[in-house]
């Protein structure tokens, strides 16, 4: 059976048929519009791109932003027009097709707990280190997504009070110290009080390419994120105890440059360490791909509930 995963993201949408065994067959991307409206004829024309070409039997769609628990309502995507919003029923008329919600964390999770870095493990957390931190945890293959549909909401734990000032409105969430964002933050804040002038103010890529080039403040900054990962990762083990945490998102691409501390750090903070087993570490299979993988997993999962007999 083919389905098809949406990624439905601030700068694009991109769609790709997914078989079984989590291969994708062709891709098609468009940008993403301004309103909601347009948004939702976007996704049925990229769509629709795709079934034109082959025989797909559902479409999943990964947000990111608060899906209902029943998957079928995007609450709110902070980067999206959509608020209160039942996309999965207005796209599923449109198209003719099942249509099913996701968190693209979930999603994520869910392709490579089938098909990527967590093949095989009963609890297996996800962290996607980007702009800020997106989480997943899935339990024996199925996602848990908490009383709402929003959970588990990582980024937003709170590790420094009255930290780094957060987008949430909170101060010293984690993703504030271990992001992209936070990693030219720390860099930037390094260089100020080295008492450098500093006349344009780095990304992350920026600082994670001087990190590469030796430079040794961007150095520091990496090692600072690297502390503050174990951290975190302590804090997700001493709540889930998973088997695996995979490491995903834009920053993963530089795990060589902070994973090995990271572990050493978790090691060293976890609740009853060097008493205990601890969870496997990994840098994520799928990368970018791994939200439309997921969604069209999850897809397919939605089409056989509905109908059992199919294949």
């Amino acid at each position: 059976m083919l389905t098809i995963g949406v990624d439905v993201g601030g700068t694009s949408v991109r769609a790709g048929v997914v078989d079984q065994h989590g291969e994708i067959l062709e891709t098609h991307r468009v940008p993403t519009p301004a309103t909601g409206a347009e948004l939702n004829a976007a996704i049925a024309d990229t769509v629709r791109a795709l079934s034109d070409r082959y025989p797909v039997a559902g479409v999943g769609l990964a947000v990111a932003g608060f899906v209902s628990e029943d998957r079928r309502v995007v609450r709110f995507a902070p980067h999206l027009a959509w608020r209160h919003v039942a996309v999965a029923d207005e796209l599923a008329n449109r198209l003719g097709l099942p249509v099913v919600l996701e968190h693209d964390a979930n999603a994520a999770a869910v392709a490579e707990q089938r098909f990527g870095a967590a093949v095989g493990a009963r609890v297996a957390a996800l962290v996607a280190i980007g702009t800020g931190i997106g989480g997943a945890l899935v339990i024996s293959g199925k996602v848990f997504r908490g009383a709402y549909g929003v959970a588990p909401e990582l980024g937003h734990l709170r590790v420094v009070p009255d930290g780094r000032p957060c987008s949430c409105g909170k101060n010293g969430c984690w993703e504030r110290y271990c992001s992209g964002t936070a990693l030219a933050a720390t860099a930037l804040e390094f260089r100020r009080a080295a008492g450098d002038p500093v006349l344009v103010e780095p990304t992350g890529v920026d600082v994670a390419h001087a990190a590469e080039a030796g430079d040794p403040v961007a150095l520091r900054a990496v090692a600072e994120l690297a502390r503050w990962l174990g951290e975190g990762l302590a804090l997700v083990a001493d709540v889930y105890d998973p088997e695996v945490v995979v490491i995903a998102g834009g920053v993963s691409d530089s795990a060589h440059l902070f994973l090995d501390a990271a572990r050493e750090h978790y090691a060293r903070a976890v609740t009853g360490a060097g008493h205990r087993p601890l969870a496997r570490i990994a840098v994520a299979h799928h990368g970018d791909s791994a939200a439309m993988i997921g969604s069209a997993a999850l897809a397919r999962e939605h089409v056989l509930t509905k109908a059992p007999h199919l294949t």
